[in-house]
């Protein structure tokens, strides 16, 4: 049985985060296992508190799960703060993790920030260099470059800076766009496109936890990076066509539609 380790937060209403992420690994066959970062209470409307862990309390549950079982691959979520993140950065340089996938959790869908100037330094200096893969959305790459990335050209350019940044891969997601939604992915020599039709549903969230766990999720199966993003971006939008609602506001995807076909 392969494993695969989330470093993320919890959300209490089931839709993103570590939730998100251990039913994606389900999905995937794989034995999913997690390092909390933080607990929040939110639901389907919003997050109304939350608090970060100790660095050294996730740490530890990292610690926990390498030295006793043979990682594949590991993805990080929120991670808080810029303490966390550098103790991250600081496990994955020592410990086998696996190829490491960052989806760098900055900016929540409305465009607020979610951290401050020191943790979006610490993604950049610490643990953008140990990625395999970065995840950014039209938002968090905008936050990293300091300037607006509105359209396919500022993309494909956003993936090429990012990876100047340490990354071997940049994958930019372009699910704030209009139209298609078309991501752009960076390897080091190539940009590639994937393009995906745009689904009619309220029903989003955990997408960007959702995705960046389904790459992971590939990744540890032994898939090429190129690869691991098609199927995990074909594996998220079937999970957007079977997303349900549940509670008053927007509703999560379908993580299990693998597992129950005829659902």
């Amino acid at each position: 049985m392969l494993v695969a380790l989330t470093i993320a937060g919890s959300d209490s209403g089931g839709g993103a985060g570590i939730q998100a992420d251990l039913r994606t690994f389900a999905a995937h066959r794989l034995h999913g296992t997690s390092a909390i970062t933080a607990v929040t209470a939110q639901n389907s409307v919003g997050v109304s508190a939350w608090v970060a862990l100790e660095a050294r309390m996730v740490v530890a549950q990292i610690e926990a799960v390498a030295t006793d079982m043979p990682v594949a691959a590991t993805k990080t979520g929120m991670l808080a703060n810029a303490e966390i993140i550098s103790a991250v950065a600081d496990a994955a340089g020592r410990l086998p993790l696996g190829p490491l996938v960052v989806d760098p959790v900055m900016v929540a869908k409305s465009g607020d920030r979610l951290l401050d100037a020191a943790a979006e330094r610490a993604y950049v200096e610490r643990l953008f260099p140990r990625a395999a893969l970065v995840t950014p959305n039209l938002f968090e790459a905008e936050a990293l470059l300091g300037r607006p990335v509105r359209d396919l050209a500022a993309m494909r350019e956003a993936a090429r800076e990012l990876a100047r940044s340490g990354a071997r891969a940049v994958l930019v997601k372009g699910g704030a766009l209009a139209g298609d939604a078309v991501d752009v992915l960076f390897d080091g020599e190539r940009l590639v496109e994937i393009p995906g039709p745009r689904v009619d549903t309220r029903n989003v969230h955990g997408t960007g936890c959702t995705l960046s766990a389904a790459i992971c999720a590939r990744l540890a199966r032994g898939e090429g990076l190129v690869d691991a993003v098609r199927g995990a971006k074909a594996y998220l939008v079937e999970a957007l066509r079977r997303s349900y609602a549940v509670g008053r506001g927007r509703g999560p995807v379908d993580h299990l539609h693998p597992l129950f076909p005829e659902g």
